[in-house]
């Protein structure tokens, strides 16, 4: 049967009807929709991990134990599961073990455009490379294959086009791989230097062996052209802009194993045409890997090392074809990304800026809180930087109104070992822990602090002031950041006094179907005198139309912020 599939959904149907039997993930995009399909399979145990270093040992785990496994993640989430990574090349597995990254070319919503594909040559470990929805679907059922047969774990990569695209896939029934038993091994899984210097070699055979796998795979295939004055090599989302802009006019060689790379079919390849060029996104790995066998290609030259492709693009570059394209007529105003109406986050963050704070930020939604007119963030680096920066700022500087801030999922993820930094070695340092009771940003993902599930079912709840305290704080402390009297009152306090402190903003996030909201608020034009005010929070509900403030009842939510900045008292409930 053939269903219309994103690229995801066809990874986590892959997954399901491989036998995969335990999925452990962090949500990222362009990730989090495989764990969040592969949830609603009942035969596979799901499960979001606080992070991804988690994730991935949890899958090991797994594995280790005889059933297949998968942890997933996005590009930079892999840098943090990297200390795993490297060491389970080493081991090896038991039962199958799959590991998806998910790059984000073009950072519709990530912080760096890095490329995975060498995380796989530098860990030793195979990765695949799907180019749609039905190579997603077979992809990582092979994979577990590839992983079974060579003692590997592997990679799948995706891309924010491939994840999120439909394609057709063709589904099959679930088959359930046999339970493998656990061996008591020492020497293949104690990874101490004695053990793991004989594991070295090993290693290196393995990657001979797939070396001839990558030979004579189908998933690298040649296409024949009409004209054999040029040659493509590329793979994944890029053979799809290949083949729409060029169609069957030149042969292209397709991988769909990145890592290790077929040396004889390049070759071959190669002396079968004039000129080749190598079409990919980001880094030259290809390409590089083509110079270092000795052949001539063309292809950074060609195309950039920043951004996306696309269709006119390569046909622009490759045949000298410019594609007409028809604009509108009047230009498009800018949408900048903005905190929600009546997020819980914004009244904080005025706090912060009206106190003339320096914040250091972390990731997530309130990274917004960078953005004008707040402008209530001043750094943002990784997850968990907002803590360790902040203790290094003041420890170096100092500085007398710098505070961190970081949501709970964050903190959750990488947060914790910042704050006991700052317990341990006494910076006096102000953290503000934003729990709007979810993962905001990837979909409203639960986590540690929630109290529930990947399912939705009730689970366990880390208790934030509990765990504040135990790392040694004596001054916590929870606002309602609706309450801007209450927010600055605490701010104010927590910058006096000479010890480290923990604030935590407590309130749901809007957006949440439980939260139940008050009326929506209406301007008394009467009143308002146009001193724009209320502007300063920066809420999407919020205009000035004939000078006067005007609320938007679609997006209002009551939450009653605006109504504090206003002196004048214009602002009305709707259900007066």
């Amino acid at each position: 049967m053939k269903q219309l599939m994103q690229g995801n959904t066809a990874a986590a149907r892959g997954l399901y009807e491989a036998g995969c039997c335990v999925a452990s993930s962090y949500p990222g995009t362009p990730s989090t929709e495989i764990t969040e399909e592969i949830a609603k399979f009942d035969e596979v145990y799901s499960e979001w991990a606080p992070n991804e270093k988690v994730a991935m040992e949890t899958a090991f785990g797994a594995s280790l134990a005889g059933k297949r496994s998968f942890c997933g993640m996005k590009h930079v989430g892999l840098n943090v599961a990297a200390d795993p990574l490297f060491t389970v090349s080493y081991t090896g597995v038991n039962a199958g073990m799959v590991i998806c990254v998910a790059d984000d070319a073009g950072m519709h919503s990530s912080q760096n455009e890095q490329d995975s594909r060498h995380y796989a040559r530098a860990s030793k470990i195979p990765m695949l490379e799907p180019s749609d929805s039905q190579e997603a679907l077979d992809f990582f059922k092979l994979a577990y294959d590839i992983s079974e047969k060579f003692d590997t774990p592997v990679i799948v990569k995706m891309c924010t086009r491939v994840a999120h695209s439909q394609s057709l896939v063709e589904i099959h029934e679930r088959v359930e791989a046999p339970k493998k038993p656990y061996e008591k091994n020492i020497a293949k899984y104690v990874m101490m230097p004695g053990n793991a210097i004989k594991r070295h070699p090993i290693v290196e055979e393995r990657t001979r062996r797939l070396k001839d796998f990558a030979e004579h795979t189908e998933i690298n295939k040649i296409e024949s052209g009409q004209d054999n004055s040029i040659g493509i090599i590329t793979s994944s989302t890029s053979y799809q802009y290949v083949k729409e802009a060029l169609g069957d006019l030149y042969p292209v060689l397709k991988f769909g194993m990145i890592w290790p790379l077929p040396d004889e079919k390049i070759k071959n390849f190669a002396k079968s045409v004039k000129r080749l060029i190598i079409v990919e996104e980001l880094d030259d790995f290809i390409e590089n890997y083509c110079k270092a066998l000795g052949l001539e290609v063309e292809g950074k030259n060609l195309f950039s090392l920043e951004g996306e492709l696309n269709q006119n693009i390569i046909r622009e570059k490759i045949s000298g074809e410019k594609i007409s394209t028809s604009k509108l007529n009047e230009q498009i105003p800018p949408r900048p990304p903005v905190m929600c109406a009546g997020c819980p986050h914004r009244g904080l963050f005025y706090t912060l800026s009206k106190n003339k704070c320096t914040v250091l930020g972390d990731i997530g939604c309130y990274t917004l809180g960078a953005v004008a007119p707040l402008s209530a963030m001043e750094m943002t680096l990784c997850m968990g930087a907002s803590v360790s920066a902040l203790h290094g700022f003041n420890k170096a500087k100092g500085g007398e109104r710098v505070v961190g801030v970081i949501g709970d999922s964050t903190f959750m993820h990488s947060g914790m070992t910042g704050l006991a930094n700052i317990a341990y070695n006494q910076s006096n340092s102000i953290v503000i822990i934003l729990d709007n009771s979810i993962t905001g940003m990837t979909g409203h993902q639960q986590n540690p602090t929630t109290g529930f599930n990947i399912k939705g079912d009730p689970a366990g709840k880390i208790n934030l002031e509990n765990l504040c305290r135990a790392m040694g704080f004596n001054r916590v402390r929870v606002v309602d950041p609706y309450n801007l009297e209450e927010c600055d009152k605490a701010l104010k306090e927590e910058l006096e006094a000479n010890e480290p402190s923990v604030i935590i903003s407590r309130r749901p996030c809007a957006l949440l179907k439980y939260v139940k909201h008050n009326p929506s608020l209406k301007v008394n034009t009467e009143k308002c005198v146009g001193c724009k005010s209320c502007m300063k929070i920066g809420c999407p509900a919020l205009s000035i139309k004939n000078k006067k403030a005007h609320v938007d009842n679609t997006l209002c939510v009551g939450c009653g912020v605006c109504e504090q900045l206003c002196k004048f008292g214009a602002f009305e409930s709707e259900g007066k």
